[in-house]
């Protein structure tokens, strides 16, 4: 029977090359999921705001626009995303694909990583977002209208900053969600953290102490998040629209 010997060691072990430790390299990792997650996270509130908001207004044609944006982004896997951004899409985009040729090949993987995760992530934020709106009384909406409120006030003022209240609980998921699915990046070469354990583990064949490592930040950071959506969500709390809150 062959015993596994653990070596938590190796993180302070220099790269075959000299100069950086292993430990260096999985912090490297973390930076990059860190950027992209940010990034696509912008992205996602941004867009599914707009998104999920023009679902609920009386134009047709922005509801059927809203509708087929989420459905498009939402049934595709996000894997084939991944790849459709970073191979498919510059080959019809001339200068964008001389970019991605001339410049660092990380920038262009960082792009393609932050573009395909938010837009896949603003669907399911502007599900949210209309699901919230739709939640409220449509008597909120008729009383803003009635105090003199134009349509884009009414939301402005009344809707979204409701609606947004009570959607935090849902947006909590989505953040823990997005910086998980960041780890689909390392498909396209972005060196983010499960590529550097698996790089890691390549160079010294300590795959076990390597993505213990990453598990435990993947954790580490969810949770910072998680908690920071919590202390969010207490203190824009509507009394009687979410039960219990957040712990």
């Amino acid at each position: 029977m062959t015993t596994y010997i653990m070596n938590w060691g190796v993180f302070f072990e220099e790269l075959p090359g000299g100069g950086e430790r292993y430990w260096q390299l999985i912090v490297s990792g973390v930076g990059w999921t860190l950027a992209v997650s940010a990034c696509a996270w912008v992205i996602a509130l941004t867009l599914g705001s707009v998104i999920g908001t023009i679902r609920t207004t009386d134009r047709p044609w922005m509801v059927h626009f809203g509708n087929a944006w989420v459905e498009f982004f939402r049934n595709i896997p996000l894997l084939v995303q991944m790849f459709l951004w970073y191979f498919v899409v510059p080959e019809f985009i001339p200068p964008l694909k001389s970019w991605i040729v001339q410049t660092n090949p990380a920038n262009a993987q960082f792009v393609s990583a932050v573009l395909c995760l938010g837009l896949f992530t603003s669907a399911r934020v502007a599900e949210q977002v209309r699901a919230g709106i739709q939640s409220l009384a449509r008597g909120q909406r008729m009383a803003g209208m009635a105090v003199g409120l134009t349509q884009p006030q009414v939301y402005r003022y009344v809707l979204l900053p409701m609606g947004f209240r009570i959607i935090i609980p849902p947006l909590t998921s989505e953040t823990m969600n997005l910086i998980k699915n960041s780890s689909i990046a390392l498909t396209i070469g972005l060196p983010e953290l499960t590529f550097r354990a698996r790089e890691l583990g390549e160079y010294t064949f300590n795959f076990f102490e390597a993505f213990t490592a990453a598990t435990l930040i993947y954790i580490a950071i969810a949770m910072t998040a998680n908690r920071v959506m919590a202390l969010v969500e207490r203190r824009t709390a509507v009394p009687g629209y979410i039960i219990g809150g957040a712990k």
